[in-house]
């Protein structure tokens, strides 16, 4: 007499890249949340309007968080402007402010706040993508 052996394969791929997409997207939002808090504390700040600007959002098609800010001089601070930028105008000019007064400048310095947020956390952040992938 012959013992027959069933087998039935079940195939959960679909359910467990469910999972680790679910668990890439936990991870990039809480990297954003902390890249974001980390720009805001080295924003320089004159009335806070750059700093409240600053924000994240996570790309699901892209798997990607971008941290950033909408402001219109944001990459003026970020990466300076005339002389101080590389390949920027290399001459001086003028601008008049708000109550009619002529200044002369060469540029604003870099003032850096997005990539250091990212770059010097980086291994905060694969911490924060191993931990979510283990426990995901």
């Amino acid at each position: 007499m012959s013992d027959s052996m069933r087998i039935t394969i079940i195939d959960n791929s679909g359910l467990a890249r469910e999972a680790l997409e679910a668990a890439c997207l936990r991870a990039l939002e809480k990297c954003g949340l902390t890249a974001e808090g980390y720009a805001k504390l080295m924003c320089p700040v004159d009335t806070g309007n750059l700093r409240n600007s600053i924000t994240h959002q996570v790309q699901p098609t892209e798997l990607a968080c971008y941290i950033g800010t909408n402001s219109e001089y944001g990459a003026y601070v970020e990466l300076g402007t005339g002389k101080y930028y590389p390949g920027g105008r290399p001459t001086p000019w003028v601008y008049q402010d708000a109550q009619g007064n002529w200044h002369l400048t060469h540029g604003q310095r870099a003032q850096p706040y997005l990539k250091p947020a990212v770059a010097d956390h980086a291994a905060q952040y694969r911490e924060i993508i191993d931990q979510e992938l283990k426990n995901g």
